[in-house]
């Protein structure tokens, strides 16, 4: 039987506000466990919450960027269940009345398509604590520091057919938030993680399956992995003749597999009612247009102002604009060198790999935008060559220089590195290789003309052993000139 894949994910992307969701408590990571939950957080008695206004802020910018419906009246619920890491026995989410409605976005295929997906709503609510079970002999430890941070959940519909559309779509959602400045998007401290949601059902057929949740995957890559796991468990199951049990699931990457961790609730079992302790928010057309206005420009536009106005491939400009840091990174290069093309190379080139190798983020770069743009602008007048460039540009990584664009000539010159582009003392060069090679000078002049380009190589090669350094353009040029005056 032929199945179709069924996906939809729910994106959960912590606000870069300060303080939390209700509460005055800091959201700055990496506090000892516990002692940045407050009263509020953990639901004492006598605490009423107060809404950060930052976060509503955040959530509407976040609605604009993706062409969203506004609630114009958001109402917050509570969420009911009982779990170790969620003190109050609830949580304050928004059910029927979200901040963002209906929007979308729209996602780049492997065969260079465009395919749109459509997001159901995006809600504010709070963040649960974290339960911590390392080091504690049998029992697990509860750090409620995470407790109250504010969230937005994106909410996709199920319109994710493969496991890479499911990625792609993630990496663009991580590069929204991002770049609206919203969300850190840092996957490895958990600021992002994604649910996924996951059915077959035969081709052709309009019913949806039984579905399975991947809870917490925080990985583009283990997002793909773990749902191209849970769909070949799934088709094995079903073409056994079994039948899916509705529950959710966790992602064990180093056994690429998905396992039980729990029956899956219905809206029922969560017992939603409207929160008591919070009003309704209300927000009018003048809020809405003042938080558009500080809309920054989107990956979208960015990647075709880039092909439009740069003159760079398509798929250069969708690497390149898909991280807006790294995007800033390779336009300040590029405008200080006056060439878009050369600074998009060197980015995806000798930048990424620096990146990968030492697993670093751009921020981290020892390599400054400044000093890039530098180097390539020594590229672009001859005074290096490719080679000499690469050279400098791994003793910037290696801390070597003071920091300073200035310390990028200095080491030009210290490394030796400069090319002599003088065109005199290249032709005084080349006279004395001629002279000195007669044989070589015999030969070439031999050679049938279309096969000369060739036979040029001895005399590159001997000239620049003569004059280590010497522009090989130049070089060439004169070569060519010198050997022609010969016959």
């Amino acid at each position: 039987m032929e199945w179709e894949v069924v996906i939809g994910l729910e994106i959960h992307a912590q606000l870069a506000t300060k303080s939390k969701i209700f509460s005055g408590a800091s959201t700055q990571y990496g506090a000892d466990a516990n002692t940045q939950a407050c009263a509020v957080d953990l639901g004492l008695p006598g605490v009423l919450p107060v809404f950060n206004e930052e976060a509503l802020r955040m959530a509407v910018k976040f609605g604009l960027a993706i062409d969203a419906e506004i609630g114009k009246r958001s109402v917050f619920d509570r969420k009911n269940y009982f779990y170790p890491d969620s003190p109050k026995g609830y949580q304050t989410t928004q059910l029927h009345y979200p901040t963002v409605g209906m929007g979308h976005i729209d996602i780049e295929l492997d065969n260079g398509e465009t395919k749109r997906i459509n997001v159901t709503r995006a809600h504010l609510e709070e963040d649960a604590g974290k339960s911590v079970h390392e080091g504690f002999d049998g029992m697990s430890g509860i750090d409620l520091n995470r407790a109250g941070t504010p969230l937005v959940e994106i909410v996709s519909e199920p319109e994710l057919r493969t496991a890479k559309e499911a990625a792609a779509y993630f990496k663009k959602m991580h590069s929204i938030v991002t770049y609206l400045g919203i969300c850190d998007g840092d996957l490895s401290q958990g600021s992002m993680r994604c649910d996924c949601n996951v059915s077959l059902r035969p081709k052709g057929q309009q019913e949806f399956g039984t579905r399975t949740e991947i809870k917490n995957v925080n990985s583009f890559r283990n997002v793909e992995r773990a749902i191209e796991s849970e769909i070949e468990r799934q088709m094995d199951i079903l073409e056994d003749g079994g039948k899916i049990t509705q529950e959710t699931r966790l992602y064990d990457a180093d056994k690429n597999e998905t396992r039980s961790m729990r029956s899956k609730e219905v809206e029922n079992d969560y017992r939603y009612f409207p929160c008591p302790d919070l009003l309704p928010v209300i927000i009018d057309d003048d809020y809405i247009e003042a938080v558009r206005q500080t809309l920054p420009e989107l990956p979208d536009a960015k990647r075709a102002r880039f092909v439009a106005d740069h003159g760079l491939s398509a798929v250069d400009a969708g690497v390149l604009s898909a991280d807006r840091a790294l995007a800033d990174y390779f336009e300040t290069a590029a405008k200080l060198a006056g060439d878009y093309k050369l600074a998009a190379n060197w980015v995806q080139g000798d930048v990424s790999a620096t990146l990968n190798r030492l697993e670093i983020s751009i921020a981290e770069l020892p390599v400054t935008a400044e000093q890039l743009g530098r180097l390539l602008t020594l590229i672009k007048d001859s005074t290096l060559n490719n080679g000499g460039a690469k050279e400098v540009f791994n003793a910037l990584v290696e801390g070597k220089g003071d920091g300073t664009v200035e310390c990028v000539d200095a080491l030009v010159d210290s490394m030796g590195l400069k090319q002599v582009s003088d065109t005199g003392a290249i032709e005084a060069i080349v006279a004395d290789v001629l002279a000195n090679n007669p044989k070589l000078v015999e030969g070439y002049l031999a050679t049938p003309v279309e096969k000369r380009g060739k036979a040029m190589g001895p005399f590159i090669g001997l000239t620049r052993k003569a004059a280590a350094g010497v522009n090989p353009q130049v070089v060439m040029e004169v070569l060519k000139k010198k050997l022609e005056e010969l016959g």
